[in-house]
């Protein structure tokens, strides 16, 4: 290793205050030779040693260190070791029969997610370092956990997210290892639903939502039950096996009501969950309009934000469906809310929800507020610089009138 990267002074605040990333423009200088990927070193302005990490030119991230420590050897015994500490720190804190393995930063393996749904593993890499190492990743994944009595039949790379091209990498999909049948079934919170590795959104299915599944279906009980935003139906299923008498699950997608379809028929819950293919925000006010009321209303968007620049429109609609959700719940009933953008910070999502409930005359009382499941661990260091490690929010309210 020849190149160090010395840092401008007064730059690298995100490094020194828990992160892992040196911006373009935090760069004073790079001495020695390098390729784009290679490791290097890295130096505050005074000499200082922050760490090392792998370069790109192509990216404003244009390091994201593997180590703090500059001494730290990057070969197979540090990557089995990684791997290890990800693995027992799952086996303590989750349901492993699927869950996140690797959550990047937050499992100082920059760059990479690997999720485990049941005895498939699905490969994103999404930083130029990091892909190298990708097939002896998998490798010694695959090892630790035979150690566990756990095989793994088959790996499928989703390398396939547009942040690849900001990396100055191409989009790439496809078997690491021999072919399989990428419709894999999991089972979560005891609903079981058919993950497809190949064509579902990011790796297939969003396990960090699994115990805020969880935490509604007590509220579902013999329930009148909508779900907006289904996708491919887990919060409307974990309403449905609850014992809910009633639900409704609404998504603007085809290929996901029709998946939410068969994941319903496979619980045997056809006859009390349903699905329509429909634009949550028109919707919503027709139900209002019909004057329909909900025991529970879910809302579980996308992200209606990805960067600053749009976070005034992304507040305008997150308010807009919270003020209508609030409208279809019953005096007394209950809304589970979340947003899944970083940028969407808790400050402004807490308090977009209030004028929400403003502005409609409704009071809530907070029943809970949760994040991520475990497995999708928050990295403490300042978040507002560490976009990988903390962006879900979720509340659950009770929903009453004025009084």
């Amino acid at each position: 290793m020849s190149a160090v990267v010395t840092l401008k002074k007064g730059e690298g605040r995100m490094v020194k205050s828990g992160g892992m990333w040196i911006f373009d423009n935090e760069i004073e200088s790079v001495m020695g030779t390098f390729e784009n990927g290679d490791l290097v070193l890295v130096h505050d302005f005074d000499g200082y040693p922050m760490g090392i990490g792998f370069i790109n030119r192509n990216s404003k991230i244009r390091v994201r260190l593997f180590s703090r420590k500059e001494d730290t050897v990057i070969d197979e015994a540090f990557f089995r070791t990684r791997l290890q500490q990800a693995w027992e720190y799952r086996k303590k804190t989750v349901d492993t029969s699927s869950c996140r393995v690797v959550f990047g930063e937050a499992d100082f393996l920059p760059g990479l997610v690997i999720d485990k749904f049941s005895d498939v593993l699905v490969v994103q890499s999404l930083a130029l370092g990091i892909d190298r190492y990708k097939e002896l990743i998998v490798k010694l994944l695959k090892e630790i956990l035979a150690e566990d009595g756990i095989t793994i039949r088959g790996v499928y790379e989703r390398s396939d997210a547009k942040v690849r091209k900001q990396e100055g990498m191409e989009l790439k999909k496809g078997f690491i290892g021999e072919a399989f049948d990428t419709n894999v079934e999991i089972v979560e919170n005891g609903v079981h639903y058919i993950v497809d590795v190949k064509d579902g959104q990011k790796t297939g299915f969003f396990l960090d939502q699994k115990y805020n599944r969880l935490a509604i279906q007590k509220l579902c009980e013999d329930a009148r039950v909508l779900d907006c935003f289904t996708h491919t139906g887990s919060f409307a299923l974990n309403a449905g096996i609850a014992g809910a008498k009633e639900v409704t699950g609404v998504d603007a997608s085809e290929l996901a009501v029709h998946q939410a379809e068969e994941n319903a028929a496979l619980n045997g819950l056809s006859s009390t969950v349903k699905f329509l293919c429909r634009d949550v925000f028109e919707l919503l006010p027709e139900l209002e309009e019909a004057g329909e009321k909900y025991d529970v209303v879910i809302l579980d968007p996308p992200a209606f934000t990805k960067s600053r620049n749009s976070v005034k429109n992304a507040i305008k609609g997150y308010r807009e469906i919270n003020l209508r959700a609030m409208k279809l719940v019953k005096n007394g009933g209950f809304l589970a809310t979340c947003s899944c953008s970083h940028f969407m910070t808790y400050e402004l999502f807490t308090k977009t929800i209030g004028q929400a409930a403003h502005s409609v005359h409704k009071r809530l009382r907070q029943v809970e507020f949760r994040t991520q499941s475990p497995d999708h661990p928050i990295l403490w260091a300042n978040s507002a610089n560490v976009p990988e490690s903390y962006y879900l929010k979720f509340y659950i309210f009770q929903v009453v009138d004025e009084r």
